[in-house]
């Protein structure tokens, strides 16, 4: 009967132990999401606009305001060209960068579920773009986008594509359904330069 009774109470502390650690997970997770994801807006606005940070390995969807501030509405990880400098040239892998007073644009959004491409590492042709294709006009370059990373999700953020801006495939879902039109400015900020200034002072929604 004793043992009965140490066995119900040890299985009782587990299960309670369990939901606690559980719930302690969750309530982190929760806190996680809202730093790094504020809430997303059921449609982009027309004003939303991208920069990416080569220096942080970030990209993130800024927009404005009705007062007319500067709102950070959402933030991911990405993966830039293996190679650090501004694009040169077809193959040099690197990530073509923009004048703040430049930036490029979005300019095609294609279904690049079905797209592959081969690495040359062994894997031969293999589905490389996540579901989305974000075309960019890189005046002087072709070919370069913001994409998934099928098979390469090991990478993000990190250093190792060709020149495209490699995201998440969840995040280039998220992107593309909430943030992204054809026209929405896009900055790539080099591997030295600074934060602009107002993104210090920038708030989140």
């Amino acid at each position: 009967m004793t043992k009965h009774i140490i066995t119900l109470i040890m299985a009782t502390l587990l299960i309670t132990f369990s939901a606690t650690a559980q719930d302690t997970k969750t309530n982190k997770t929760v806190s996680q999401e809202q730093t790094i994801m504020p809430s997303i807006p059921e449609k982009p606005t027309g004003t939303a606009f991208i920069v990416v940070s080569k220096k942080n390995l970030t990209l993130s969807v800024y927009d404005r305001g009705t007062d007319g501030d500067t709102v950070l509405v959402a933030q991911y990880p990405c993966c830039m060209g293996k190679n650090k400098g501004n694009k040169q040239g077809r193959g040099d892998m690197r990530t073509p960068e923009s004048p703040a007073s430049k930036p490029f644009k979005i300019t095609m959004i294609q279904d690049a579920s079905t797209w592959k491409h081969d690495f040359k590492d062994g894997r031969g042709n293999i589905k490389a773009y996540g579901h989305w294709f974000l075309r960019l006009e890189t005046p002087g370059h072709k070919g370069i986008g913001i994409h998934g990373s099928t098979n390469n999700e090991n990478t993000v953020p990190g250093r190792a594509s060709e020149g495209c801006i490699r995201l998440l495939d969840k995040d280039i879902i998220t992107l593309k359904e909430h943030f992204a039109y054809v026209g929405m400015p896009v900055t790539v900020q080099g591997e030295n330069q600074a934060p602009f200034p107002w993104e210090s002072r920038t708030s989140t929604k």
